[in-house]
């Protein structure tokens, strides 16, 4: 027997609201996850780095340097640079935080975690690295560290968030990027020159965590 159109309808409204349910338990659950973690730094960044190669180790030193600093440091969770981001602050004895992601090719988490929080939502993992971190550090990476550098920088851009420090680690893997924003969005005036000042470019660790402890109070 065929069902009428309204009780499709009706169907769809109830599955909606169930899903409601689950963003605000995995929102609640994140909020409590993460409550008393200390001032953070968070890191984005490949996870197909791997171990042993430069930008990995650097990553370690930089992430060990932050939390020496006295940040916590919150990655994604998984492999490769978030892996680097948390072993740093773990070996160094620091608070170190995973966010982790459910995703189809199922990724697994590093072994360098103090604190885990799991999301089957991006938008939810989203609103908690912006929510507790002091900075950004972005590191090399694909279209999800992209993601959450450009939700950064549309946030402050548009003052919906206080402005914070967002640090692009590794000049040569940025340098098109920042002159594709200088050469075609602001050269079209699709934003102010001044927006190129909502971040800096360094391969120094030692200048990200001065640049950090410069714009924040702990």
């Amino acid at each position: 027997m065929r069902r009428s159109k309204q009780y499709l309808i009706d169907d769809l409204s109830i599955q909606e609201s169930w899903r409601l349910f689950k963003i605000m338990s995995e929102i609640v659950d994140g909020f409590e996850n993460l409550s008393e973690i200390g001032p953070a730094v968070s890191m984005f960044g490949s996870a197909r780095v791997q171990p042993g190669e430069p930008l990995y180790e650097s990553t370690v030193e930089l992430s060990k340097k932050l939390s020496e600093a006295g940040f916590s440091v919150i990655t994604g969770g998984g492999p490769g640079l978030m892996e680097a981001g948390n072993k740093g602050a773990y070996e160094n004895g620091g608070e170190s935080i995973g966010l982790h992601i459910h995703l189809p090719m199922e990724q697994h988490n590093n072994p360098y975690l103090n604190i885990r929080s799991d999301f089957r939502y991006f938008f939810i993992r989203k609103l908690m690295f912006i929510k507790y971190a002091l900075a950004y550090v972005a590191l090399p990476g694909g279209y999800g560290t992209l993601d959450e550098l450009a939700e950064a920088l549309v946030l402050i851009q548009t003052h919906r968030i206080k402005p914070f420090p967002i640090v692009l680690f590794g000049s040569e893997f940025w340098a098109g990027l920042v002159d594709w924003f200088r050469d075609q969005i602001v050269a079209n005036k699709f934003a102010n020159a001044e927006d190129l000042n909502l971040f800096i470019v360094t391969d120094d660790p030692d200048e990200v965590v001065a640049h950090i402890k410069k714009h924040v109070i702990i």
